[in-house]
């Protein structure tokens, strides 16, 4: 008997995932392709000026920076677009970490990455600059301006307020015999051999009146405070504590300390009374800045501020503390009562209210 044959049409298993897997390979390829040339666009567009503006920023890379660190310094300053794309350009270029100098810089948005690259691998830094550094009292500023080169006689003469109160609303309520403590906001100024040292205190001043805006006004006084007592409220903030959340939880427990009648008990606000009036630090030091021995605000201010000190005061957090102390590991920590209060401090701050 014989077979008939039999002809099967059929694609081999074999062949169909051959054939899937070259067009994977295909489109896969075709997406690469596509994706590196928008990236390669993108990349391109961020070695670009982030915008035509000629402004002075201020930069101060830190000594040991890595490069991821000074592509984020960079990003926040507002020079460069994207902190990735500069340190793509640092390492395509053939550029090493120890390349980019440490330093201060005068750097302009309308600079390019390659730019700025060069102005930093070169150490092109501004060497003449007044730096008023955060949480400064006064008498700490005076004598950084005489060791920026002022004349003594000129800084002392350029910090009297008397010149400054009818230019800048912000001293309306300065008393008469208070000094710019606290008003003189914290940055880097340039100067050359024809700055006169007033010139620094004025764009300070500008600088602070310029923070202190009409919602932070608004929210001093609806904490019932004015400009000056809000400054002073911030100083002591901007003295305790640096991290700002734990800024806007000090703030509460001072103003709910104030408005229930209760001592504000800063030790810095002694430590400030004491210091002024050429004494050691000292909790007990009787003056009228010592919150522990007095009812209400200090005097006045106890140091400059910063605007997150001003934000925490005008908008403190929303809780019902009494009490907080810092703990010898770096860490606020808040309570509502004082047996709390006494508990944490004798867990968490052995050595540093030890030396109070």
């Amino acid at each position: 008997m014989s077979k008939k044959n039999k002809h099967y049409s059929y694609s081999s298993p074999k062949k169909k995932r051959v054939r899937i897997f070259f067009l994977s390979l295909i489109a896969f390829i075709a997406v690469i392709a596509v994706a590196s040339v928008y990236i390669s666009h993108l990349y391109k567009s961020y070695l670009q000026p982030v915008n035509g503006s000629n402004k002075s920023i201020i930069v101060t890379i830190p000594t040991g920076s890595t490069l991821p660190k000074i592509a984020g310094i960079l990003k926040n300053s507002g020079v460069i677009k994207a902190d990735w794309a500069f340190e793509w350009y640092v390492r395509n270029d053939n550029y090493a970490r120890t390349d980019l100098e440490a330093g201060t810089y005068i750097i302009h948005p309308n600079q390019s990455v390659q730019q700025i690259v060069s102005q930093l691998s070169q150490g092109r830094t501004s060497g003449n600059l007044v730096v008023i550094l955060p949480d400064q009292r006064i008498d700490q500023i005076e004598n950084a301006l005489i060791n920026d080169g002022f004349p003594k006689s000129q800084v002392i003469s350029a910090l009297s307020p008397t010149q400054y109160i009818n230019k800048y609303p912000m001293l309306a309520n300065l008393p008469q015999t208070a000094t710019l403590e606290g008003f003189l906001y914290p940055d880097s100024f340039a100067k050359d051999t024809t700055t006169q040292v007033s010139t620094i205190i004025n764009e300070s001043l500008n600088e602070m009146q310029e923070k202190l805006t009409l919602s932070i006004v608004n929210g001093f006084n609806k904490q019932g405070l004015n400009i000056y007592q809000g400054v002073t409220l911030a100083s002591m903030v901007e003295t305790e504590v640096s991290n700002a959340t734990d800024r806007a939880k000090v703030a509460q427990v001072f103003l709910s300390r104030l408005h229930s009648g209760m001592t504000l008990g800063s030790d810095v606000t002694a430590f400030y009374g004491a210091i002024v009036a050429g004494q050691p630090p000292s909790v007990n030091y009787d003056s009228i800045y010592n919150t522990r021995l007095h009812p209400g605000l200090p005097f006045g201010p106890i140091s400059n501020v910063t605007e997150s000190s001003l934000k925490a005061v005008a908008f403190p957090a929303n809780t019902n503390y009494l009490y907080f102390v810092s703990g010898d590991n770096g860490t606020t920590y808040y309570s509502t009562t004082l047996d709390e209060h006494n508990q944490q401090v004798q867990q968490y701050c052995q050595k540093l209210c030890a030396e109070e």
